[in-house]
């Protein structure tokens, strides 16, 4: 389960949540939930993947997606508003990334 919320908010005012650890609604759900998030490459991927592997890579994508769309956003643009549920330093080593504010 996500144990922290990371907001983000772009240059032009989009604000967009992303949840930090296992990600228990793409284990369930397979591509659904980055297709619901707008992101298209990785809806693709995961769709292309589970169809390859009979499903079993969502387990993989599960303990993955929520990481990749972090960075996904960061690469866009996307800067840390706040975060909720963990302090900066805790959810950088659960996720393994570096978060700029």
């Amino acid at each position: 389960m996500a144990f922290a919320t990371i907001t983000f908010k772009s240059k032009s005012g989009i604000v967009k949540d992303a949840p930090v650890g296992f990600s228990w609604t793409t284990l369930f759900f397979g591509f659904f939930p980055a297709l619901i998030r707008g992101d298209w490459l990785w809806a693709i991927i995961i769709f292309g993947a589970a169809m390859i592997s009979l499903g079993i890579s969502t387990i993989i994508f599960a303990f993955i997606y929520n990481r990749i769309y972090i960075q996904g956003m960061m690469k866009q643009g996307f800067k840390v508003k706040s975060y909720s549920g963990g302090n900066k330093a805790l959810i950088e080593r659960k996720a393994q990334i570096k978060l700029k504010k």
